[in-house]
């Protein structure tokens, strides 16, 4: 099955929840693939590419053109410096990692959120979610809220709970926070359902990676 037929599955599967799927974003995954992968992403019109590790992105934005990258990995504090070469930073999890960012010039960033409260996980705590988007939108350019599901049982409170503290911090900044990003391969449909902007997909678009990892 080639990438495209892939995107157009992808695309169904989002049409059947009832909504357009040209109101969701589609990031396409590709961690773990070479760079003739991204290449063929970018042919089946997936612009967005999204990446967990600084490194392997840096190495690949060097061999493919046209993309627009985004980080969706950790990002630790002593790699802020490399942040300016994504389009958008979606991990963003601390005033701290924000300061970072901040001393390097204007970034575009999702404030991550841990909203399956699960201990393997980034993301700041719900509770203190609305009140850090605050304190991190004076220090770079917050477009929104990034969270995943929990890794067994219904996604969609997580989900229904990180679109309410989207809009509580847009309520709070007095201004809209466009970007919703939720939803993976396994809970596309829920995420979609409780409002998603932005899809990350990985194994839905590319199968399993050269590292026998799905993603």
């Amino acid at each position: 099955m080639s990438v495209g037929e892939r995107l157009g599955a992808v695309r169904e599967r989002i049409a059947r929840t009832g909504r357009n799927p040209d109101e969701v974003t589609i990031v396409a995954v590709t961690k773990g693939f070479g760079p003739e992968v991204c290449a063929q992403a970018l042919q089946a019109g997936l612009y967005y590419l999204g990446e967990n590790r600084v490194q392997e992105a840096l190495a690949k934005m060097d061999a493919v053109e046209g993309a627009e990258w985004h980080l969706i990995g950790h990002l630790q504090t002593n790699k802020a410096r490399h942040a300016a070469r994504f389009a958008l930073v979606q991990s963003l999890d601390s005033v701290r990692l924000a300061e970072a960012l901040a001393a390097r010039g204007g970034v575009a960033a999702l404030l991550e959120v841990n909203v399956s409260r699960e201990a393997q996980k980034h993301g700041v705590a719900p509770e203190a979610a609305v009140e850090t988007a605050v304190r991190v939108a004076g220090l770079v350019d917050l477009r929104g809220l990034m969270g995943m599901g929990p890794a067994v049982g219904d996604p969609r409170p997580a989900f229904a709970e990180l679109r309410r503290l989207r809009d509580g911090a847009e309520q709070r900044l007095g201004r809209r926070l466009p970007v919703l990003s939720m939803g993976m391969s396994d809970d596309l449909e829920a995420a979609v359902a409780e409002g998603t902007t932005m899809v990350r997909i990985g194994r839905a678009m590319f199968g399993i990676d050269r590292l026998g990892v799905p993603c």
